[in-house]
């Protein structure tokens, strides 16, 4: 009679170089559950673990005789409430390899991620969209979100990567708006983060810090100036930012690829051509730059990207759910 192999659970801190051990592994489950639309590679992994301030996440592992059978991981943030106003935590990924599919591994790694978020504090839990994403929920063609619904889980709204091909870009009709858009300069980090301070001072304004703190180049943002100073920006990705277009997989576009967003305008002057204006100029960029296939990811407005020529690309399911209490 043969003795099966029951999966070992294990957790360490992805930021830490034991994790460099797991990255290959964490590669190869991914790819075998999502790779044929989503790969990912080791350095976008490495990417996605390294740490960020106030972050702390744990991936837990279950292993079969040294060899990886399925992961999770989970994010929490400390000290950053206007980023977590309703007390959320993440479950970046949750991958298992093919083999041990509807056999508990899921499941009990779910449960683990779970009650670790609820030690750090969390009230709630969101699948995907952390603070350095994977994807922004579960992807809509992997099914995946029947699974989650299944262990409690709630649909919270559908988003969507959209994208377009910009060899020939060409704007729809644009207002006149009194503005100036051009790539950020060094000099120009404060009116950067003192802009998204102020009107958007939760996840884009930490993103933007993190995305400095990284190396990232302040010239990937694009600043709208009126009168008054700085009223808008959008962060740009090419293939040679410290971001990696690999994160929005656009492996089914044209090279070379780019992306654009986020992308925001002050709230008093919505509504008056500022935000096309601003779009416009980052496209236009990207376009100049030889970029063709580009993501515009993690929206909801369909209807204002397609005017601009894009379409959607690839759907998220977004869900969450309070945290168990005992």
């Amino acid at each position: 009679m043969s003795h099966v192999l029951e999966p070992e659970l294990d957790a360490l801190d992805p930021s830490t170089p034991a994790a460099e051990a797991f990255i290959a592994g964490f590669v190869d489950l991914w790819n075998a559950a999502l790779g044929a639309d989503m790969p990912v590679s080791a350095a976008f992994v490495r990417h996605n673990f390294k740490p960020s301030r106030g972050v702390m996440r744990r991936l837990f592992t279950l292993t079969v005789d040294g060899v990886l059978a399925g992961a999770a991981l989970a994010t929490a943030l400390h000290g950053e409430p206007l980023v977590t106003e309703h007390g959320e935590g993440w479950i970046d990924a949750l991958v298992v390899t093919p083999v041990w599919q509807r056999r508990g591994v899921g499941r009990r790694l779910l449960h683990a991620a779970e009650s670790w978020l609820a030690e750090q504090g969390c009230r709630s839990i969101q699948i995907g969209g952390g603070l350095r994403p994977f994807a922004p929920g579960a992807p809509e063609a992997s099914g995946a979100a029947t699974f989650f619904a299944a262990c409690g889980y709630t649909s919270i709204e559908t988003v969507w990567d959209m994208a377009a091909n910009l060899a020939n870009y060409t704007p729809p009709p644009l207002r006149e708006a009194p503005c100036t858009v051009a790539p950020a300069s060094p000099r120009q980090v404060d009116d950067l983060l003192d802009f998204l301070r102020r009107e958007f001072p939760g996840r884009w304004r930490y993103e933007a810090e993190m995305f400095l703190a990284d190396g990232g180049r302040i010239a990937d943002f694009m600043l709208l100036w009126t009168a008054r100073g700085v009223d808008g920006c959008c962060l740009l990705t090419f293939p040679d930012s410290v971001r990696p277009l690999e994160r929005f997989y656009p492996y089914q576009l044209p090279k070379p690829w780019g992306q654009l967003g986020s992308i925001g305008i002050s709230a008093d002057v919505r509504g008056q051509g500022f935000g096309a204006a601003l779009l416009d100029a980052g496209l236009r960029r990207l376009h100049n730059n030889g970029v063709n296939g580009c993501v515009i990811d993690w929206t909801t407005l369909l209807d204002f990207y397609g005017k601009f020529g894009f379409a959607s690309y690839r759907a998220y399911v977004m869900l969450g759910r309070s945290v168990r209490t005992a």
